[in-house]
């Protein structure tokens, strides 16, 4: 039961920053600033984004209950509260302010931030590490859209 709140609690946090983030997007991906930008080739269809950040949130809460459960340090929770604020910020900052250099800089350092958790927790979570793995993944995805659109516009 222990567990499970700590997964309820986590879910929503990271759903609610999803939320949050969505509302300082001022339209986000349909937004006619964003439409009319050079896009990179690899850009995915709107729905994956999605897809994929439901994925990334259920596997992340579940990597965050795990860690906790083997290692509870304020450092964790220091980290964490990092990776909500650049997830969450990222939006504002790209999508609203239309700032792709500093969008850059925050995606990039959420990125480096998600391998950070992967590679430095792995083995107090051995297999369970994997969890964070989609989130590693598409933050690489993400960055190098954003580095395309800041290239290419």
């Amino acid at each position: 039961m222990h567990q499970f709140k700590y997964l309820l609690f986590f879910l929503i946090i990271n759903f609610g920053g999803l939320a949050i983030g969505s509302l300082l997007m001022d339209g986000g991906p349909t937004a006619f600033w964003y439409t009319n930008l050079n896009q990179a080739p690899w850009t995915p269809p709107g729905w994956v984004f999605g897809f994929a950040w439901t994925t990334i949130m259920i596997c992340f809460s579940c990597y965050m209950v795990f860690l906790l459960k083997k290692q509870k340090t304020k450092l964790i929770a220091v980290l964490f509260t990092i990776q909500f604020i650049l997830n969450v910020s990222w939006n504002f900052v790209f999508f609203n302010q239309h700032q792709v250099a500093l969008g850059l800089i925050v995606i990039l350092a959420l990125t480096g931030l998600t391998i950070f958790f992967l590679l430095n927790y792995r083995d107090v979570l051995k297999r369970k590490s994997l969890l964070i793995l989609p989130y590693v993944l598409w933050m690489c995805i993400a960055s190098s859209l954003n580095l395309y659109i800041l290239i290419y516009n």
